[in-house]
């Protein structure tokens, strides 16, 4: 029997896997909630499928994400990566992602760490929105609102309320997956 899943999935192999492996999933490490905060705040204006079929490269681009690192990126470092094609060459998402990880460990110094701060915008467990279809999810919520301004107020950049409520979907902050979804089960 085929597995039924969110339709927004079945464009092909890498949407399908993304989406019975991770997408959903509760995360609380900060090294992948980082990850997923530097891919969606490039995914601004674009599809998250262009993200994702880059996300190997991005990994490569920026040190496995290692917000340690990247926070001490030189202006040398944002010319390397602006003359790499295998990633979105956008100067100002480049230099905010910077931006982004100094701010991510200031987060982390003041709440331990910066599962714990992004967590508490949900009560510290995802919310399970039970969606019938897909039209029934929505591109932001009041959370996302509050917590993409909370973060544009610490400084982080390229963090509007859709970015923020895609994160939120990425790193199971809610469960967005259709009721008839596999995952459900």
């Amino acid at each position: 029997m085929e597995k039924i899943r969110c339709g927004w999935c079945e464009k092909d192999d890498l949407y399908r896997k993304y989406h019975d492996e991770e997408w959903g999933r509760p995360v609380y490490d900060d090294q992948t909630i980082f990850e997923f905060l530097i891919l969606e705040s490039f995914q601004a204006g674009l599809s998250w499928y262009t993200i994702l079929s880059k996300r190997e490269t991005f990994k490569e681009a920026f040190d496995d994400f290692d917000y340690k690192k990247i926070a001490r990126y030189t202006d040398q470092k944002v010319e390397e990566l602006m003359q790499n094609s295998g990633i979105i060459r956008n100067r100002l998402k480049i230099v905010a992602t910077i931006t982004n990880a100094q701010k991510f460990q200031e987060i982390q110094k003041e709440f331990g760490n910066f599962s714990k701060y992004i967590w508490d915008f949900v009560g510290g467990k995802p919310i399970d929105n039970l969606p019938k279809a897909l039209k029934e999810v929505p591109a932001t919520t009041e959370i996302s609102d509050a917590l993409s301004k909370d973060l544009k107020k610490r400084g982080f950049k390229f963090m509007g309320s859709t970015v923020v409520y895609a994160h939120m979907q990425a790193t199971g902050m809610v469960n967005d997956h259709i009721e008839s979804c596999f995952t459900r089960l």
